[in-house]
């Protein structure tokens, strides 16, 4: 009689989340059957625990487990061998053991075993009386045996336990859950999501090393899991790169997140992968029996993503951040259809103006959102959203095409001015983007010069060689480029030396403190005499006082944007607003005001009658920026 690794043989068992299940139709049908061959009144699916014989399936049999010490089931499981006991008061072993102290005299099993060769159990029928076995009957229980371990392995392989793993999976974490609410119901536990690697650290793995990368990933994790927690606990494994398990009831918080934290690095340090991924874990306080099983996963999840950030990579699930994510979700699932329904989006123009005349000679068209729900959106939180997913095509398009209808429309009437467009990264990686600008131009009866695109330094070193290839043929088609919030990218000199652009965008945040920093005066300065060396013109955004305007004046700045001159209007009121300022006699600084940096007398910047009829018209609307978030608006 040769017993195997008992450590190794319950984790066999453990891996199959058999243990504490509810009853099975399929298993109570073969003990009924094992109880008719022989016709005894008791027959289990038994599988033997650490210190249990833990009943799957019984005939004839109250409680649902006896104590291991003294079982024969337990000895059928050590060796893997059939064994039948004529009479338990006969045999020297089972004299002294409950079963023979509640009257069972006969016993009969057949060990129930894996295909790598473990004992789980047997399957057993016992009888008051001693008896003798046929070879015919012992036949027909192996048989049964068989069924048995046939109907625990296809539970392991179809819809509860995952075959790389060898934890159950997010099916039967839910089911457990749901059970666990109806047997403690009000009982407060903790759900820990465990998230072995960022998407973008897995799909490197899997270009590297291919599927083998996740696979010992996952190995690995599933085994440091069942160490950690110890038999009689299991986690799941919800998803590919992702398991879930349930605290103790009632555990104290900030020890219980501590312990989890110490978890977090004992399997990190036994990790074969540990350098190439970044393991974080979540944790949600649950209510059983209040929760429903399907929510409680999300905000477990959505702590993890939190824990990235964290100094130990575990995080508590907050109700505040999880809002701001949900927000963001529902923005980016209702753009969609704000591109489709008219009066949702709608552009508005802020003006470019000439710093030497103070003229306004352009304007940048900026989107804007009134979502039918959460009312006006600002444009610093929905852009960048909407620019890193597959709407920032379709949003440039439509930004394209109603920017050049207002611009034609204006042209009708006599106002000559030219438009800046954003154009997002994503743009610049499509094959046919520049020949799109041109068929729009062509639709609306618009020279190339009628328009300028700008884009970002980010957005171009993004995409390199495709975006040069887009940004050479809108040159060549006569498109003007300019390149946006310059400054606040790559700034490669060998990258501005090569683009096709004639403008460059000083972003705002250089410039909204400019008249009261002498650093930021000499930045300014710099880049501004930098661009003009490389052959740029040179537009400052967010201009918010006459002293800052003066400054870029005497600096040499061409252009300038921002709350000095104007706020983005909409675009009834910015014709009105342009024919209102154009009307009116206008006077630069002089180059001795400019370069003293004093204020000039009745000049564009300083007193602006088109300013006051902005304010008179539209006071109190708008952002607090020029051009709040991403490229699009």
């Amino acid at each position: 009689m040769v017993k195997q690794n008992e450590e190794a043989r319950l984790d066999a068992l453990y891996q199959l989340n058999l243990l504490d299940t509810p009853p099975s139709a399929s298993f109570d049908r073969i003990t009924r059957m094992a109880s008719q061959i022989f016709n005894l009144p008791i027959s289990a699916v038994s599988l033997t625990d650490r210190d249990r014989q833990w009943f799957k399936s019984r005939v004839g049999v109250e409680h649902s487990s006896i104590p291991r010490d003294k079982a024969p089931c337990a000895q059928v499981a050590e060796t893997t061998e059939v064994l039948v006991i004529p009479d338990l008061l006969a045999d020297n072993c089972y004299a002294t053991s409950l079963l023979a102290e509640t009257g069972v005299r006969f016993y009969a099993g057949v060990p129930l075993v894996t295909r790598e060769g473990f004992g789980l159990g047997s399957l057993c029928v016992l009888g008051t009386e001693p008896r003798t076995v046929s070879e015919v009957e012992m036949t027909g229980l192996s048989d049964l045996a068989d069924m048995v371990m046939v109907q625990i392995e296809m539970q392991h392989a179809f819809g509860r336990i995952d075959p790389l793993s060898g934890l159950p999976n997010r099916t039967q974490f839910l089911d457990d859950l749901e059970d666990l609410g109806r047997d403690a119901p009000g009982e407060r536990r903790y759900a820990v999501l465990l998230d072995l690697a960022r998407n973008d650290q897995l799909n490197n793995g899997l270009r590297v090393r291919g599927p083998s990368f996740v696979d010992d990933m996952v190995q690995d994790a599933a085994r440091s899991l069942r160490a950690a927690l110890g038999p009689g606990r299991t986690a799941c494994h919800v998803a590919a790169a992702q398991f879930a398990f349930l605290s103790p009831p009632e555990p104290e918080r900030d020890a219980y997140l501590a312990l989890v934290g110490s978890m977090l690095a004992t399997a990190q340090n036994a990790s074969v992968v540990r350098f190439a991924m970044t393991t974080a874990i979540g944790v949600a306080s649950v209510i059983l029996g209040e929760a429903d099983p399907r929510d409680v996963l999300r905000p477990a999840y959505s702590a993890a993503q939190d824990a990235r950030a964290s100094e130990n990579a575990v995080s508590l699930y907050s109700p505040d951040e999880d809002r701001v994510h949900g927000r963001r979700f529902t923005l980016l699932n209702d753009f969609g259809a704000a591109l489709d329904q008219p009066g949702q989006l709608r552009l508005v123009f802020q003006p470019r103006v000439d710093v030497a005349s103070g003229q306004c000679v352009g304007a940048e068209a900026l989107l804007r959102w009134k979502h039918p729900r959460l009312g006006e959106v600002s444009p610093g939180e929905f852009i960048p959203i909407i620019e890193q997913t597959s709407l920032a095509k379709p949003t440039t398009a439509w930004v394209l095409d109603t920017a050049m209808r207002q611009l034609a429309a204006w042209r009708k009437e006599g106002l000559d001015l030219q438009l800046s467009i954003n154009v997002s990264a994503a743009n610049l990686e499509e094959s046919d983007f520049a020949g799109r600008v041109q068929l729009y131009l062509l639709k609306h009866r618009l020279r190339p010069d009628a328009i300028e695109l700008e884009v970002t330094e980010s957005a171009v070193m993004e995409n390199g060689g495709r975006a040069m290839t887009q940004l050479r043929e809108l040159k060549a088609a006569g498109v003007p480029l300019a390149i946006d919030d310059f400054g606040t990218g790559y700034s490669s000199l060998a990258y501005l030396q090569r683009l096709p652009a004639r403008v460059v965008k000083i972003d705002q945040s250089f410039i909204r403190h400019l008249a009261e920093e002498e650093r930021e005066q000499a930045l300014v300065r710099s880049m501004i005499t930098l661009s003009h060396d490389l052959g740029y013109r040179v537009v400052a955004e967010g201009v918010e006082s006459a002293a800052a305007a003066t400054m870029l004046a005497g600096m040499g700045c061409e252009e300038a944007q921002g709350y000095h001159f104007a706020r983005p209007m909409e675009a009834e009121d910015f014709r009105q607003w342009l024919v209102a300022s154009r009307s009116l006699p206008l006077r630069t600084a002089t180059a001795s005001e400019a370069a003293a940096g004093g204020h000039p007398g009745p000049s564009r910047v300083q007193r602006d009658p088109g300013l006051s009829f902005r304010k008179a018209a539209l006071a109190g609307s708008g952002h607090r920026s020029t051009r709040p978030g991403g490229t699009l608006g």
